[in-house]
């Protein structure tokens, strides 16, 4: 058991550096946007490798877990997303920064999948939900990330300099970490296992919910202060609070997701937490008042933050699959939602509106209560009982 407590505390690690290194480069991409004189839809291009890259990367990065087993891929992943960072601060043009950013989402999705492998095997050891932890260490890495950026970018600390110290640091981390990881043995796949993941039902099912949560998490990061300060015509500061509820309330509901899960089942929460999601932001919506709409972020915070994790943690037990493939299925499904939602949201607010058109999370939120019961269905495997 002293294994799986030292590993646990090197996920949690690993975890926590992704979210940084990730919240580090988005506090900075108005100071790219300005060293390289981007207008709003050439920036847009841009970020879209990011994406690419990702959605590339994962089901190779499920490959390779399959075969090689989590650790070498979390080590060589998590060493990668630490010095992409670097060439986004030296890249001098569009061409270049949209070159680096597909290396990043290259990075940053293979350590996606693989992390999340790793998790799901130290799960597996504990015998009963950690799932949601993890996830809580890279929101709270995300946070710690975002608050040292802003304060960087206000003293004035170039690019270079702050994205080469993020690095060096997480580098090191990452490295003394990586000692502690669980061996490629096991989580390896065995001879036999299939190296892609078979569309079953409830892989489908987890897939479905996963491209509805982090479709709502991308048009929560794009939409929520343009509600608040457009639709609502609140001041540019209090339009800042409405993803910080949201965010801060995501983070807090991933540090108590687990005992939460193991208390009531993880079908059953993921059922409450859409249920919250729907009802909570759908009738902020239906008010249209400031500080309801802050209320309504942070109940959709709380609903989806358990969601992805025990859908990473159901796939990672499905039947007959080994854990790589299975996790990159979900993931890549779920961070397709993430790419399209915000786009999405802005083709629909153009004909009916934002508030509108942001009732397309409430749906999205609904239909995840009717999936709730893939996580806990017929085609993953049981759970050790504590």
């Amino acid at each position: 058991m002293v294994e799986f407590r030292a590993a646990r505390l090197a996920v949690l690690a690993i975890f926590f550096l992704n979210g940084f290194g990730f919240a580090s480069w988005v506090v900075r991409i108005p100071a790219i946007q300005e060293k390289l004189a981007l207008s709003e839809g050439l920036l847009g291009l841009a970020l879209l490798g990011l994406a690419v890259g990702a959605l590339v990367s994962m089901p190779l990065a499920g490959w390779f877990v399959s075969r090689l087993g989590s650790r070498p891929v979390v080590g060589v992943t998590a060493m990668l997303v630490s010095l992409v960072l670097v060439p986004l601060a030296l890249a001098p043009n569009l061409a270049l920064l949209f070159a680096a950013l597909v290396m990043a989402g290259i990075a940053v999705g293979a350590l996606d999948v693989s992390m999340n492998a790793q998790a799901v095997t130290v799960e597996k050891g504990y015998a009963r939900p950690i799932m949601s932890s993890f996830h809580a260490a890279f929101s709270f890495g995300g946070l710690a990330g975002a608050a040292s950026g802003g304060i960087v970018a206000s003293l004035g600390l170039g690019l270079l300099s702050h994205f080469s110290a993020v690095a060096v640091l997480s580098a090191a981390a990452a490295l003394a970490a990586y000692g502690s990881l669980l061996p490629a043995s096991a989580d390896a796949g065995s001879q036999g296992a299939p190296a892609f993941a078979r569309p079953t039902r409830a892989l489908l099912g987890l897939g479905i919910i996963s491209f509805c949560v982090l479709l709502g998490e991308g048009a929560m990061a794009d939409w929520s202060a343009v509600y608040l300060e457009g639709t609502l015509e609140t001041g540019p500061g209090f339009a800042a609070a409405g993803y910080a509820a949201f965010s801060l309330a995501m983070a807090f509901g991933r540090l108590f997701g687990d005992g939460l899960t193991q208390r009531l089942g993880p079908a059953r929460l993921v059922r409450l937490g859409g249920a919250l999601a729907a009802v909570g932001f759908g009738v902020a919506l239906a008010i249209g008042e400031p500080y309801i709409a802050l209320a309504g972020f942070a109940c959709a915070g709380a609903g989806f933050s358990i969601i992805f994790p025990a859908a990473l943690s159901a796939a990672g037990r499905t039947k007959g699959m080994a854990a790589g493939p299975a996790l990159a299925a979900v993931s890549t499904a779920g961070y397709f939602g993430f790419l399209v939602g915000p786009p999405t949201i802005g083709l629909i607010a153009e004909a009916l509106g934002l508030g509108a058109a942001l009732y397309v999370i409430v749906l999205l939120s609904a239909a995840i209560i009717v999936l709730a019961r893939t996580v806990g269905g017929a085609d993953a495997k049981e759970s050790p009982k504590t």
